[in-house]
């Protein structure tokens, strides 16, 4: 155990000194702010995927989560009926201290226990594949799938420490910080979370496309 400690310990210290040069190296730098079409013109059908729903986000948390544009929808799948939650934050800057939360902090906050996690690998079209996070929670009777990734305007990353690195370097060779947040929940009926992995990965493959033409990626 002490040596998880002080393996944590020594990922986090990495951490914060590539946040510290960060802020050190780009303070003066002027930085590349993209323009980026709303998130809100994210189309009312995605693939097979129809939306339901637009959920307006409380401003208690859209002061908490300080991002610049957030979308949060659910769709469904009329060929099957299972839903499928889309919650999108993006972030022009991340100079200012403004910068995505983790799912794996916030939803243990809300009240969802973890009861797995693991990255799977999701084929896209034209070859290209990527990687995000799968997020398996329960509360009470309830379990569901969350996939999310961080979304930079070259590259998809899933672990949140490679996030802070990219964050770094791309402020250093592109002047910029802009990022996103992508998360997608799907319930999970009775006890089949495959299915509902699947679901959600069907949703991602259709959504990747769509993101490209919304936001500077």
């Amino acid at each position: 155990m002490k040596i998880l400690h002080n393996r944590f310990a020594i990922i986090l210290t990495a951490v914060l000194l590539l946040q510290a040069g960060f802020f050190y190296l780009v303070a003066e730098r002027e930085e590349v702010i993209p323009v980026i079409v709303p998130l809100e013109d994210m189309p009312r059908q995605i693939g097979e995927f129809r939306e339901v729903q637009t959920i307006v986000v409380d401003q208690d948390i859209r002061d908490l989560l300080r991002a610049d544009d957030l979308l949060d929808r659910e769709y469904v799948n009329p060929d099957d009926g299972v839903h499928t939650g889309l919650f999108v934050a993006y972030f022009k800057t991340q100079r200012y201290g403004q910068s995505p939360h983790s799912p794996k902090n916030c939803l243990p906050g809300q009240g969802w226990q973890p009861l797995k996690t693991d990255r799977p690998e999701i084929p896209l079209s034209g070859g290209r594949t990527i990687q995000v996070n799968r997020y398996v929670v329960q509360k009470g009777e309830d379990t569901s799938i969350t996939l999310y990734w961080y979304q930079t305007h070259s590259r998809v990353i899933a672990s949140e420490y490679a996030a802070k690195f990219w964050l770094v370097a791309d402020a250093l060779r592109y002047h910029r910080s802009d990022t996103a947040l992508i998360r997608v929940t799907i319930p999970v009926e009775g006890s089949d979370t495959e299915k509902a992995t699947r679901s959600g990965i069907e949703f991602i493959r259709a959504l990747y496309p769509e993101l490209q033409r919304v936001m500077p990626i």
